[in-house]
């Protein structure tokens, strides 16, 4: 009870509430958290009994250490964009989710069924007239793993569609309300990301990379492997030599696509060959 009356003192927390929050609405957390959660509603003037944000465990790395440390970040989840276009009352609805076929592929040992890409639209009243704003976002680009894996985590192995689906929204949300919903991605973005990778999805806000190993054992040679597993490698390396946007997109760009996932075998091999090429040489270079 010491913590929660020295607490309620400094903040006037009514007991209840805080207890409600501790124990119910974000259990585990360290009351330090919980007191982000609070100042953080009450800036934005948000009920935190409806649990608009999360508190999101998030891996910096110490400068002294070189080691990766936890640091509890509270970010708003998709339902505070919610809220946010509610208040405007220009919101005028959301279109159920559109997915993409299914694909199937093995990812760090783990055989998983989810949908290619997410299609959600957001309808907004100008003048009296409702403006539809689409966005499409694609599994790959978005799911989230446990740190120095390529394996999904548990909750994009159970929910595939519905983990896509809010980030499609929050992204629909965000184009449709520039002006009121934060430019900073949800935590549903952000889940098994780093600080490093916040900072660079500020910046360009939807997410083009995906938390994939950063340490890879050996390139694989064998390039008569499946399309699947060779679309799988291409991503580990993007994230193994932080591939930059601009390139991955001039790759989209030039082969007609929207994105990495829809490269055919041979432009994937293309993609792979050039990155170990570019790799190779800069080791060259420092060994030399």
């Amino acid at each position: 009870m010491g913590n929660i009356t020295a607490i309620n003192t400094t903040n006037e927390i009514d007991q209840h509430i805080w207890s409600a929050l501790k124990n119910s609405l974000y259990t585990g957390a360290r009351d330090e958290s919980i007191k982000m959660v609070l100042d953080y509603c009450k800036a934005a003037k948000l009920d935190p009994m409806q649990k608009p944000v999360h508190i999101v465990p998030m891996s910096v790395k110490n400068a002294q250490t070189g080691r990766y440390e936890y640091k509890d970040v509270v970010m708003a989840g998709v339902g505070l964009y919610r809220i946010q276009a509610a208040r405007s009352n220009q919101y005028a609805g959301v279109s159920e989710p559109e997915f993409g076929e299914d694909v199937t592929c093995n990812l760090g040992g783990v055989e998983i069924t989810y949908p290619k890409w997410c299609k959600v639209t957001v309808k907004k009243l100008v003048n009296n007239t409702i403006v539809e704003f689409t966005a499409k976002e694609y599994w790959l680009e978005n799911y989230a793993t446990k740190k120095d894996e390529l394996a999904p985590n548990t909750m994009w192995r159970k929910r595939p569609y519905g983990q896509l689906a809010k980030c499609a929204e929050a992204q629909a949300l965000r184009k449709a309300f520039p002006e009121i919903i934060s430019q900073h991605p949800t935590a549903e973005e952000m889940e098994g990301k780093d600080i490093n990778d916040l900072e660079i999805e500020v910046k360009n806000i939807t997410p083009k990379a995906q938390n994939i190993s950063s340490k890879l054992d050996a390139v694989l040679s064998d390039f008569t492997q499946e399309p699947k597993e060779m679309l799988a490698e291409l991503l580990e390396l993007i994230k193994l030599h932080n591939i930059p946007s601009e390139i991955i997109n001039k790759w989209c760009s030039k082969a007609g696509v929207e994105s990495i996932a829809d490269l055919d075998a041979e432009k994937q091999l293309s993609c792979i060959e050039w990155i170990n090429k570019q790799y190779n040489y800069a080791q060259d270079m420092e060994a030399a």
